[in-house]
C-alpha cells in the first residue's frame, strides 16, 4: 500500500546538512564552534566539516572558503536562514547569551509551536536556533518573552 507522503512527496524525513560559502573558514569555524558549539569533524585551509555534538553523523555544516564572496544582499534571491533546533529551553536560554556575547543575535520570535532565535554568522548569513513548544499551537507570531516561559514552566533562570 501507498502512503500519502510517498504519493505527494518523496519521503523527506529531516535536513542532514548544510554547506555554505564563506569568506574566511577560520573565522567562521572559530564562530560555530565557539558560539553555537559545533565540533570540527575535519578541516582543511579552505573548507571545514563540523557536527553537532554527541551525533553518530558524519557532519551537519560544510564551511567552504570562497575568495571574494559578496556580503549578503537582501533584495537578491538567496537562502533566507537555516535554522537549528535545541532540545531544551534552557539550551535556547543559554544559546541567546553566547549569541549576544558575539554580538550576532538580530531578533527573536514566539511562534506558538516555537520559540525562536535569528542570529547572523560573521558572512551575514542569517540562522535560527529555536526549541519546539511541547504544548504548543499555531499562533500568529510575537514578541518572545523568555524569561515569562521559564517562569510559565517553574523553570529556574540558568
Amino acid at each position: 500500500m501507498t502512503t500519502a507522503t510517498t504519493i505527494t512527496g518523496i519521503g523527506l524525513k529531516r535536513l542532514q546538512h548544510l554547506v555554505l560559502w564563506v569568506s574566511n573558514v577560520e573565522r567562521s569555524v572559530r564562530f560555530y564552534r565557539d558560539v553555537l558549539g559545533f565540533e570540527v569533524k575535519s578541516q582543511s585551509p579552505r573548507g571545514a566539516f563540523l557536527r553537532i555534538p554527541g551525533s553518530l553523523d558524519d557532519h551537519h555544516l560544510g564551511l567552504f572558503e570562497q575568495t571574494g564572496v559578496p556580503a549578503p544582499n537582501e533584495r537578491v534571491a538567496r537562502m533566507y536562514h537555516s535554522a537549528w533546533e535545541v532540545a531544551d529551553i534552557t539550551d535556547l536560554v543559554r544559546a541567546r547569551q553566547r549569541l549576544i556575547e558575539a554580538g550576532s543575535l538580530v531578533g527573536s520570535s514566539d511562534h506558538g509551536v516555537s520559540l525562536s532565535l535569528y542570529a547572523k554568522d560573521p558572512d551575514g548569513l542569517e540562522f535560527e536556533v529555536f526549541w519546539t513548544v511541547p504544548d504548543g499551537r499555531s499562533a500568529p507570531t510575537s514578541a518572545l518573552d523568555l524569561e515569562g516561559e521559564l517562569v510559565r514552566r517553574g523553570i529556574p533562570m540558568p
